[in-house]
């Protein structure tokens, strides 16, 4: 949590406007009621936004911070506050960083609130570059819709969901090429087997065909016999 203070002349803040901190206040902007001088002072809650503020549904995603004018004219005892009349543009307000929670949608809308010195709350659009717009002072902040307890118990569900089936699909993988690899090492092991035997009980010879060796019977040709000795 910070702050700070600046003193303005009410001539010089009409024709040149300010730019500080995050707040950029345009020209033609005047107090009222009407003052030679006034005070800005200049809030960041930091860390200590949401115990200071709260918006019903919505979640801070950046601190809230704020500036307020008074009238510098006065003693410190009748030190009051006063308002600021914008005559032409608009007060910008730059965040220069969000922090969005893990838990939620990256592409959830962003708001803008405002809370106003009269105690109002008021919401607008976030501009480009995390920026908001405002006719007049208060404290500002981003904010984005909370989750109810049954979307992040959904979320969750879904979310276990995913890794279980991307778990039971590769589980599935693994036990389709473990299964190849042991019906190929059974395979081989009955071919084995059978070559050992064969070897064994071996009365033929054998050849390579390939990579498979395969019994072949030498060539034997039967010698002829006569089958009588008559001679015409």
């Amino acid at each position: 949590m910070e702050g700070s203070i600046v003193r303005f002349r009410s001539g010089h803040f009409w024709r040149k406007g300010a730019n500080f901190s995050f707040f950029n206040i345009p020209p033609s902007v005047l107090p009222w009621p009407f003052v030679k001088r006034f005070d800005i002072i200049y809030e960041n809650l930091g860390n200590l936004s949401s115990k200071y503020y709260v918006v019903q549904n919505y979640t801070f995603v950046t601190p809230v911070i704020g500036f307020l004018a008074y009238d510098a004219t006065r003693s410190k005892e009748n030190y009051g506050m006063i308002e600021l009349h914008i005559m032409a543009n608009h007060i910008f307000v730059h965040f220069p960083q969000k922090s969005l929670p893990q838990d939620n949608n990256k592409n959830v809308t962003m708001k803008c609130v405002r809370f106003a010195t009269n105690g109002t709350i008021e919401f607008s659009n976030v501009t480009m570059n995390n920026t908001c717009i405002s006719e007049g002072p208060g404290h500002f902040a981003i904010v984005i819709p909370s989750l109810k307890p049954e979307d992040k118990k959904k979320k969750g569900k879904w979310k276990w969901w995913v890794i279980g089936f991307g778990v039971g699909i590769v589980g599935l993988i693994l036990l389709i090429v473990m299964g190849t690899l042991i019906c190929k090492c059974i395979t081989l092991k009955k071919r084995g087997n059978m070559e050992r035997q064969s070897e064994k009980n071996e009365a033929l010879d054998t050849v390579w065909v390939g990579n498979s060796r395969i019994p072949s019977a030498s060539g034997i040709r039967t010698q002829p016999v006569i089958e009588n000795s008559y001679v015409p």
